[in-house]
């Protein structure tokens, strides 16, 4: 990875720290980006910070998990107008500071990168979750869950194709953003390509990382390719570690579906079924 790697740490016991003061991005508003100052070619992003710095004291478990209220929690800003869709997306500092970064890097270049999904805590994943297994949304807008899927092992596998379970998703860290549009036939010519290929080529560059690539010998499980969807490793890589040691299918709970986690091994095969690149 582009970015300094320092040695991975683990303290499963939190205390209470000192954060660095928030970022003064959102007084960006909607600034016209086209003017900002170029990124230095030359500079990385930092190196990561150990994981308690970064979670404003909330217990490792807990932010993992999404059950916090980001709007509440220090290290979480919330993104500027100029950089969404409109919505009141907010990230974790780090990752902000960092996208802030890459997106001036690729207005240089003439690629508008656009955020258009963010945090999203388990309440807000548990909104989405049941109201698709409850058939109240469609899956890729064709088909009820309910109807379709009767076996709950089945059902919670075809909403996995593109939708975490409460409890598993990347979003609940404020580390994943997705970018200008989901549908991964966008990014195969005219715009998108130049937007998907901009981001291959140079997110490394910044710390991020496509979590979901197309599945094969590599990446045998978990979501189906999101080319929209990308990661900030500094975080990210710590949190996907602590996953692997910590979490168990059996804490998974509290939604309707949850009785399946067991069943599909969703910790194994989805929160830790992503591309390798992003572990590393």
């Amino acid at each position: 990875m582009a970015y300094l790697r320092p040695m991975r740490t683990f303290l499963l016991v939190l205390f209470s720290c000192s954060l660095l003061g928030c970022t003064d991005a959102d007084s960006a508003g909607d600034a016209d980006l086209s003017n900002a100052s170029p990124a230095s070619t030359d500079t990385l992003p930092a190196p990561r910070r150990p994981l308690t710095d970064s979670l404003a004291g909330l217990p490792v478990y807990t932010y993992l998990t999404g059950k916090f209220d980001p709007r509440e929690n220090a290290s979480f800003v919330r993104v500027a107008d100029a950089y969404t869709d409109g919505d009141p997306y907010l990230l974790h500092e780090d990752t902000y500071a960092a996208f802030r970064d890459m997106h001036v890097a690729a207005l240089e270049d003439g690629v508008r990168l656009r955020i258009i999904s963010a945090t999203r805590n388990f309440d807000r994943q548990k909104q989405i979750w049941e109201a698709k297994w409850n058939g109240q949304r469609l899956l890729e807008g064709t088909e009820k869950a309910n109807d379709v899927y009767p076996d709950a092992a089945d059902r919670a596998l075809a909403i996995l194709r593109y939708s975490s379970m409460p409890g598993t998703s990347r979003h609940h860290w404020g580390t994943d953003l997705d970018l200008n549009a989901l549908n991964n036939s966008y990014f195969d010519e005219g715009e998108g390509k130049k937007i998907y290929d901009w981001l291959t080529n140079h997110a490394a560059d910044y710390g991020f990382c496509q979590p979901y690539t197309p599945k094969g010998d590599d990446r045998p499980n978990g979501y189906e390719e999101e080319r929209w969807h990308w990661s900030y490793l500094p975080l990210a890589t710590q949190l996907t570690d602590f996953a692997a040691e910590r979490l168990q299918d059996a804490d998974i709970s509290g939604f309707a579906g949850a009785e399946a986690a067991p069943r599909i091994e969703v910790v194994k095969n989805y929160v830790l079924g992503v591309n390798p690149r992003c572990k590393e």
